[in-house]
């Protein structure tokens, strides 16, 4: 019997889970695409997320950050010396696309690259409109009518 595994597809969405986009994303994907480059989504406050990429050999021109239609994409191309002769080669060197669904007012507010280290904050930033409300419960102030007795 064959156990699926669905740890890998959580990590392509940030701020929300909807497996319905991850599965199709799943099946539209290798198994490669999800091993390079490794990162980490780490929580670090109430509405605030970092992605962090492990990118030796790249530099801040190597990378391009987009956003677009709630889609964070992080693209590499390293710009290789074809001249230099590898005796071993064994750090990864290659092109990358990541792709990650951002949930609604999931707004990126920066990147920084630290250390061979791509960090990306990620704030929810929701509008006054959608945030909850306290709605008064008021009482009936009908005024009762009177009734006049004659005496």
């Amino acid at each position: 019997m064959r156990t699926l595994d669905l740890s890998p597809l959580f990590r392509a969405s940030v701020g929300f889970d909807s497996l319905a986009r991850v599965f199709d994303a799943a099946t539209r994907g290798d198994e490669s695409q999800f091993s390079y480059p490794p990162y980490n989504i780490v929580k670090s406050g109430e509405d605030a997320y970092l992605i962090t990429f492990a990118l030796a050999g790249f530099g801040e021109k190597d990378l391009d950050i987009q956003v677009e239609n709630n889609t964070l994409t992080v693209r590499g191309k390293t710009s290789q010396d074809q001249a230099s002769a590898y005796l071993y080669r064994g750090i990864a060197g290659r092109s990358f696309e990541r792709k990650f669904e951002l949930a609604d007012h999931i707004q990126v507010t920066g990147a920084r690259m630290e250390n061979g280290m791509l960090h990306i904050d990620l704030k929810r930033e929701v509008p006054e409109a959608f945030k909850p409300r306290k709605v008064a419960i008021n009482g009936n102030d009908v005024a009762q009518p009177k009734i006049a007795h004659a005496a």
